[in-house]
């Protein structure tokens, strides 16, 4: 369970440095985290820790994430911006 000091910490690193990354990460957490399942709140921090141009490139389309857990929560990312 994340605590209110915790998710803050989560939403602080969504703040990224690139605009492309921070319009999509700031909502999610703000808007969605909450309702994902502890083990998808999980796996979203995880996200977090990877590196921009990795992000971009997922989030883009450009490459595939390798990792089945996060390329999930990519795509739940993606699929929620789109709707």
């Amino acid at each position: 369970m994340f605590t209110e000091k915790r998710y803050a910490r989560l939403k602080w690193a969504c703040r990224r440095g690139m605009l492309e990354l921070d319009v999509l990460l700031q909502p999610f957490v703000e808007e969605a985290f909450h309702d994902l399942s502890d083990d998808d709140q999980e796996t979203f921090e995880r996200l977090l820790t990877c590196d921009d141009p990795d992000l971009f490139a997922w989030f883009m389309g450009h490459q595939q994430c390798n990792d089945p857990e996060l390329a999930k929560m990519v795509s739940t990312i993606v699929n929620r911006v789109k709707v």
